[in-house]
């Protein structure tokens, strides 16, 4: 039997409950968000070559900290707002096909990257994004997720606020200074164009994509991702708008404790080392869409 862990807090809770007594083969198991990283690592310790998770990307990344580089391959239910990582590997977003993909499909290995040793799979921000969470979570519980998405990113254009940033890329011998309201890095070549929206860029290039927004005002910087949206990444970084590297590691400098994780706030202390790290989850995908 696969072990596998729901968070009983979300609301589709039961329903991947029942996808997983459909397909059979697993033993399920409640698990709150802060106790899961003590039961996935207690399921490797018994020996468990494989393990399934069913949530959102920040369980997904939980879980990933304590999968990684142990051999264990990890499973995906989706059962999150976004997914980011069940869309990036092309996994089902129903569930009961999710759970079938999880009992029969093959492991592959994918990249991922850490800060100061925080493991994440897809995602990381400093400054206007982590202003945005903190805004939509106050917001959420009166509105609801799309509602408080769309007053907190409405807020932030008329108070965008800034901090200031050293940025250092040994690879690039790249050492900056800016006043910026958002630095972002992704795992993998990420692409800002339409539909895309900062999604991985298919085959696209290894590494760590860190992108610097050098507009001000919330004007300004709603007018740079209007033009991300319309004509890329790569189009924005020749302007004045944005700078955009593609690396191995990089440093960034700053006061600020507060960033964003796969969608996640944490706390960590400054300086951020961010490191790239090749092929180092192994996660299950359906057969053919291992090469």
């Amino acid at each position: 039997m696969i072990p596998a862990f729901i968070n009983p807090l979300s609301g589709n809770a039961e329903s991947a409950r029942a996808a997983l007594d459909a397909v059979g083969g697993f033993d399920i198991e409640e698990v709150p968000p802060a106790t899961l990283s003590r039961h996935v690592r207690a399921a490797i310790e018994r020996g468990a070559n494989r393990l399934v998770v069913a949530g959102g990307d920040g369980s997904i990344g939980s879980a990933a900290n304590v999968v990684a580089g142990t051999g264990t391959e990890l499973a995906i239910l989706p059962c999150g707002t976004l997914n980011h990582l069940a869309k990036d590997l092309s996994l089902p977003l129903n569930l009961e096909d999710a759970a079938r993909v999880a009992l029969n499909g093959s492991a592959t290995a994918v990249d991922v990257a850490v800060v100061n040793d925080r493991l994440f799979l897809n995602t990381s921000s400093v400054g206007a994004y982590v202003a945005f969470v903190r805004a939509r979570e106050r917001l959420e519980k009166r509105l609801g997720y799309h509602l408080a998405s769309l007053v907190a990113g409405a807020r932030l254009l008329f108070h965008m606020p800034t901090f200031r940033v050293t940025l250092r890329v040994a690879g690039e011998q790249l050492d900056r200074d800016y006043i910026t309201p958002l630095v972002f890095i992704g795992v993998g070549e990420r692409e800002l164009r339409l539909p895309a929206l900062g999604a991985r860029v298919a085959d696209g290039k290894s590494g760590l994509h860190v992108m610097v927004v050098r507009r001000r005002s919330g004007a300004r910087a709603l007018a740079a991702g209007l033009a991300a949206a319309a004509r890329g990444v790569e189009a924005l970084a020749r302007t004045p708008a944005m700078d955009a590297f593609l690396v191995e590691s990089c440093r960034i400098e700053s006061r600020t404790t507060r960033l964003s994780l796969d969608g996640e706030l944490v706390t960590l202390s400054p300086p951020f080392e961010y490191r790239h790290i090749p092929a180092h989850l192994r996660v299950v995908v359906a057969p053919e869409a291992v090469n």
